[in-house]
């Protein structure tokens, strides 16, 4: 049979496989790019909405190698591995420390979410949210990789105003003997993150995290912005210290904001890099040359696929990351941790199909199709 895919409008797709994209000599060196990476979970396990996260760690951790082998950093146990709709903290725990011993191994960037993610849901005061993100940076610390603040829905339905961010986050800067990285999702990522930094207005939330990083530059590595705002990233990041990073989390408009401007650049921590390692790793390297048409070339097409992955609702676009590591051949079935695999329609992933083809992602062309074919077949479209 031909590498070609009856889709849920009928029309068919043949696909083209392949890639264009080598691997890098190493990490780019004008641009610091991280990915975050999902887990693998074991299909064989009870992995279903509320049971424990039950991990492949064999596939997850060999999902870290292959970012590493295209010259990208690793963000571990961010909201792509499914902090909050999945995986619980130990499973997180472990992940982190197996994951920071291979980057060890390989020389390999990470950087590793800390958050506040033990304690058991509902109403939690300021000090017990203090102690579980001082746990958690104990544990990363110790695990030797860089830590990421996350935000937290904890905090988020504790805090009366910026006063209370400021008072915790500063705690937990004054403590670290390390920079860390802050974290600010937008509530698209996460409903229950609205108003994050003591307001729903983001100018005044601007001027609150601003504030925080001016009293701590020292300790501030970066900080990752996710609030699909381009504009708002560029006036964030030209306000920042000296020396202090503006990672973009911009899954919509991420070629504009590394490529940068006249004023400075974003780096990047995405969880689209994940899906397109190949891509990305050919236009950072791109970029280093100074080739700006390569760049373009590069990051183009992968564009509109970036697009329609985080598409509303925002939040379940680690769906389609699994697909696509599924199709690519990364991992050998279509489960989640948590039952998420079911966060998006067949007529989606279908869509995601033919852009991630179209884009020189599915490298095995009849192997991405059967798995595709077997998908749909199950969804009803009949093949």
């Amino acid at each position: 049979m031909t590498a070609e895919v009856r889709l849920p409008d009928g029309s068919r797709h043949r696909l083209r496989g392949g890639t264009a994209f080598a691997r890098p000599a190493g990490p780019a060196t004008s641009r610091v790019a991280y990915a975050a990476a999902h887990v693998v979970a074991d299909p064989t396990a009870e992995n279903t909405p509320g049971a424990p996260a039950v991990v492949d760690w064999d596939r997850t951790l060999a999902i870290r190698h292959h970012l590493w082998s295209y010259g990208l950093g690793v963000a571990e146990a961010m909201d792509t591995a499914q902090r909050g709709m999945g995986l619980d903290y130990p499973a997180t725990r472990e992940l982190i420390r197996r994951s920071a011993a291979e980057a060890r191994g390989v020389g390999g960037r990470i950087v590793a979410g800390v958050a506040t993610d033990q304690l058991p849901p509902g109403p939690a005061s300021l000090d017990a949210i203090t102690g579980a993100y001082r746990e958690q940076l104990a544990d990363t610390l110790a695990d030797g990789a860089r830590p990421v603040l996350m935000c937290s829905r904890h905090l988020a339905a504790a805090a009366d105003g910026p006063e209370d961010y400021l008072r915790v986050y500063a705690d937990l800067l004054t403590t670290t003997d390390q920079p860390v990285v802050l974290h600010w999702l937008g509530d698209m990522f996460d409903p229950a993150l609205a108003g994050y930094w003591g307001s729903t207005d983001l100018d005044l939330a601007t001027e609150t995290v601003l504030q925080l990083i001016k009293d701590h530059a020292d300790r501030v590595d970066g900080i990752k912005v996710s609030l699909l705002d381009a504009d708002r990233e560029v006036a964030l990041r030209r306000r920042l210290p000296a020396g202090v990073r503006l990672y973009t989390g911009d899954d919509f408009n991420y070629p504009e904001l590394i490529r940068g401007d006249e004023v400075g650049h974003s780096d990047a921590l995405l969880g689209v890099f994940a899906a397109i390692a190949p891509a990305a790793a050919a236009a950072l390297a791109a970029l280093d040359r100074g080739d700006l048409t390569g760049y373009d070339e590069a990051f183009g097409p992968t564009l509109p696929l970036a697009r329609h992955l985080f598409a509303a609702p925002t939040w379940h676009y680690k769906t389609g990351i699994v697909f696509l590591a599924w199709l690519a051949g990364h991992q050998d079935h279509f489960v989640m941790v948590g039952g998420q695999q079911a966060g998006r329609s067949p007529a989606h992933l279908a869509r995601l199909l033919v852009l991630a083809d179209q884009a020189g992602l599915l490298p095995d062309a009849d192997r991405a199709a059967a798995r595709a074919r077997a998908y749909l077949t199950l969804a009803g479209v009949v093949q």
